[in-house]
């Protein structure tokens, strides 16, 4: 392990025992302990280069507080350009940042975007309410506009700093004014949440050292077979996943024994967002807990999903979570495959600089039209028994695909990413790229024969439509006639009654 992994490391267990201590403390004591507490990590960690993520703060404060209206567009436009300085500090002659002060301003770009979109929503509510005279609760909106203590002490508390869950300030203030933390669930789920967490540890440190990603650059690598360079890349993919897995686990159960997050199970919380209906948040109300709002990673479904977009949505939960609301309605295009190589693009952006990063996430909208294409054009000809062959098929192809784009996340420079896919001659993109043609062509025949039946449709439904007409003017045609002859009868019945009435003047 690097040292830069065992201050990590150190950082994940110190933070379980520390979050039951918080359960104790009273609201305000929390917000000022995880605040100082968070400082002092980043203060330790990053040295001088705090000051980047102090002014990141600040600079979104002053956009929230000159209009809140354009807040969410401008703090996006102001953190992501602040990181583009961060990342290039070096070119104009300010020291080169740590490590751990680009965790902990990733963490923080994303909590300033969040903020100013929650302050955004919470005065258009707060408008709704003055014009309609009534007040109605929002899910998750806030009941306050956070003031600048509030905007710092959520940016650095020590939970997640540097290693997330992401989580929306809505969480961190329940957070803080949970009524009774102390009866809330605590040690059985964050055991449960680490007990595969020496597992993961244990295949990450050991397949590692048989598989060390450095030996890919080497020269003697490209003097093996096709096959022993094509399953390096699964070797590889799969200690990246298990250091994740561990690192996620261990991050999430330091969030568990804080209390963060903790809502009932009939909020139905999603990772990121928090709750998405109204829940009581009354302790002695009897309900079942979960922690889904900080829960970051999915491994078994990681592993096991099918489809590549699903693989996506089990990976980085929380980040995924942001980017699907603050990115992808946003992005300047219709079509879901754009839409998604867009949100791919500021993805890789948030993430660095380095070109493996853009080769790898951009790989990815390729890789869902392929699978998207062979859906539409193989599956859904297919009986049940085809259809899980198929998925089955489906599955192994997923997993070479995100192995593939692995090698570019993590060799990162774009010659050794190409080189390497070069060496297995880019067959995952091949493949992607037949899948489509592929679907193309059947789903032209498909389209043909769809549109011969939909003309048949069309005339049996014209038909059925003159059919319908015609029995319907035969019905009012009776319907008039039966009017007629009441109207008749009742004129016939009115005739007799004045003759009546006639006769019987007469006799008085």
């Amino acid at each position: 392990m690097s040292p830069e992994e065992l201050v990590y490391l150190g950082f994940i267990a110190a933070s379980i025992p520390i979050g039951f201590l918080f359960r104790y403390l009273s609201p305000p004591v929390k917000q000022g302990a995880a605040l100082l507490l968070g400082l002092t990590i980043t203060i330790a960690t990053c040295g001088i280069h705090t000051l980047h993520s102090l002014i990141t703060v600040l600079g979104t404060w002053i956009i929230i507080r000159l209009g809140w209206r354009s807040a969410p567009a401008f703090s996006l436009g102001w953190t992501f350009l602040y990181l583009l300085f961060f990342r290039l500090a070096t070119w104009v002659g300010l020291p080169q940042p740590t490590p751990f002060s680009n965790a902990i301003q990733l963490i923080l770009t994303l909590k300033m975007v969040s903020v100013a979109n929650e302050v955004k929503c919470f005065h258009l509510e707060k408008k709704k309410e003055v014009s309609s005279f009534s007040k109605s609760p929002v899910v998750g909106g806030l009941l306050h506009e956070p003031s600048l203590y509030d905007v710092i002490s959520y940016s650095y508390c020590y939970v997640g700093i540097m290693t997330g869950p992401f989580f929306r300030y809505q969480t961190y203030i329940d957070w803080l004014q949970q009524p009774r933390p102390l009866s809330l669930p605590g040690l059985d789920p964050c055991l449960h949440r680490l007990r595969m967490v020496p597992v993961y540890a244990a295949l990450f440190l050991s397949v590692n050292v048989v598989f060390p990603l450095a030996y890919v650059r080497t020269d003697e690598f490209l003097e093996h077979n096709f096959f022993f360079r094509f399953l390096y890349m699964v070797a590889v993919f799969f200690v990246f996943r298990m250091r994740f897995y561990s690192a996620w686990c261990g991050a999430e159960a330091g969030c568990i024994s804080a209390g963060l997050g903790c809502y009932p199970e009939g909020a139905l919380s999603k990772p990121g967002g928090g709750p998405t209906v109204q829940f009581s948040s009354d302790p002695d109300t009897p309900v079942q807990y979960d922690f889904k709002t900080i829960q970051n990673i999915d491994c078994f479904n990681t592993d096991f999903c099918v489809k590549v977009r699903h693989g996506m949505r089990y990976w980085n939960m929380t980040v995924q979570w942001w980017l699907h609301h603050y990115i992808y309605p946003n992005a300047p295009f219709k079509a879901y495959a754009l839409r998604a190589g867009w949100t791919m693009l500021i993805s890789a952006y948030w993430h660095g600089l380095h070109a493996g990063y853009y080769l790898s996430f951009l790989t990815i909208p390729l890789c869902i039209a392929a699978e998207t294409s062979m859906e539409a054009s193989v599956r859904s000809r297919l009986g049940p028994r085809g259809q899980s062959a198929f998925d089955w098929v489906h599955w192994f192809l997923k997993m070479r695909a995100y192995d593939y784009m692995c090698m570019g996340f993590v060799l990162l420079k774009a010659g050794d990413t190409v080189s390497y896919w070069s060496s297995i001659y880019f067959s995952m993109h091949l493949i992607a790229v037949a899948c489509i043609l592929f679907g193309r062509l059947f789903k032209g025949g498909r389209r043909e024969r769809k549109g011969a039946s939909e003309g048949e449709k069309a005339e049996e439904e014209r038909k059925s439509e003159g059919e319908k007409a015609e029995e319907e003017r035969k019905s009012e045609g009776e319907k008039a006639e039966e009017e007629r002859k009441i109207e008749g009868e009742k004129a016939e019945e009115e005739r007799k009654s004045e003759e009546q009435e006639v006769v019987r003047e007469k006799t008085e």
